[in-house]
């Protein structure tokens, strides 16, 4: 049995009112899932939100369901939309730290658990150097190019979720893979060296 025919088996159970068999499908898609949106939000926190969302919407809406594309492709576009959705709230929210600050002088705390003493500081400053070069291409581009590199998705597949041309998909890669090194060759030339 292919992937594909298991998750149409699982969601037939759902629908049939097997919750269990949806519990499935979170287990099979939520760490991929998780692991896109961190890249394409920059945060653990959020990322973990907008699944918990996507998922729940799936549930709701998996009676719409068609069998034509993948259950991931399907998934990952409603968390594409609720992940843009998010963006605009934190860039709402941002303002009002801000100014929280100035108002405070305190600093929002920041809660992530990969800034863990224990995790290798070399992996992590590249992780968050890579991360920190993504954040500072257009939101179309990033997801555009995580996507296609993290996610593996073809271009007929990332203008699915996208809702786009190909065409416009493959311009976007493109472009964002030229911003994406000059931003590192920026990055590295401002870092001091080492002896």
């Amino acid at each position: 049995m292919s992937v594909k025919s298991d998750d149409i088996r699982l969601i037939e159970k759902t629908l049939a009112g097997d919750n269990e068999a949806f519990g499935e499908l979170v287990l099979r898609y939520q760490d991929r899932l998780c692991g896109t949106l961190v890249h394409m939000l920059g945060s653990f926190h959020d990322a973990r939100d907008v699944a918990q969302e996507a998922f729940l919407s799936a549930f709701e809406k998996l009676g719409t369901f068609r069998k034509e594309a993948s259950f991931y492709s399907w998934l990952f576009r409603i968390a594409y939309n609720a992940a843009v959705t998010n963006r605009r709230k934190l860039k709402r929210r941002a303002g009002s730290l801000d100014a929280s600050y100035e108002q405070t002088g305190n600093e929002p705390a920041d809660n992530d658990p990969t800034l863990e003493p224990s995790h290798n500081l070399q992996t992590e400053e590249k992780i968050q150097q890579v991360q920190t070069a993504l954040n500072q291409l257009a939101p179309d581009y990033r997801d555009s190019l995580i996507l296609k590199e993290m996610e593996g998705m073809r271009y007929d597949e990332i203008a699915a979720v996208l809702g786009c041309p190909i065409g416009t998909v493959r311009s976007r890669i493109h472009r964002a893979r030229l911003e994406l090194r000059e931003i590192l060759e920026r990055m590295t030339e401002k870092e001091p060296e080492t002896t």
